[in-house]
């Protein structure tokens, strides 16, 4: 539907008409529907008579189940071959200590089995891993060598990132592992 406007104007002895076109969309029948292309992707939505929006996604991805996934994958028989069970029974961690000290409570206040069924936690974790294991040679480079507490402190940084990297990785690739 196109509708036209004319204007004109007089300058002294001049006429001049300036024609402005206004284009505005045909309103679709109510048996004709149109249709939108989505990637996928969540989408802000303004719902009426709701205070602010709202995000939603086309895409639903099914819920990850963790004890599941630990059998498929046998860890539990891993652990047991690998004899991590009786390395922590070495440095006395039992289930009755971890019981006696309310470490599975803890977890669950903390949301880590909440945090192992995010989609979003192995890219959490492999990114705080790159920044760990980046920050270790940055702080031994950054950090002047003047003193002995300096070069000691240079140790201890790097020591914790390296660790600290290595795990945020290993615990990434695990975490990802468990959500497939």
């Amino acid at each position: 539907m196109e509708a036209a406007t004319l204007i004109g104007s007089r300058s002294g002895h001049h006429s001049s008409a300036l024609l402005i076109q206004c284009m505005a969309t045909k309103r679709t029948s109510s048996g004709t529907r149109s249709r939108t292309i989505s990637s996928g992707k969540a989408a802000p939505v303004f719902p009426v008579g709701e205070p602010g929006p709202r995000t939603t996604s086309r895409s639903t991805t099914p819920p990850v189940k963790l004890l599941t996934r630990v059998e498929q994958l046998r860890l539990l028989t891993k652990a047991e071959k690998a004899g991590f069970l009786s390395a922590a029974e070495k440095f006395g961690l039992s289930l009755s200590t971890i019981e006696q000290l309310g470490l599975l409570s803890k977890a669950e206040e903390l949301g880590i089995l909440s945090a192992a069924t995010d989609p979003g936690t192995p890219s959490t974790l492999l990114s705080l891993s790159l920044v760990l294991l980046v920050l270790g040679p940055a702080s031994v480079y950054l950090v002047p060598e003047d003193y002995p507490w300096e070069v000691a402190l240079q140790a201890l940084v790097a020591l914790l990132c390296v660790v600290g990297g290595s795990a945020a990785f290993a615990a990434s690739n695990l975490v990802s592992d468990l959500q497939k």
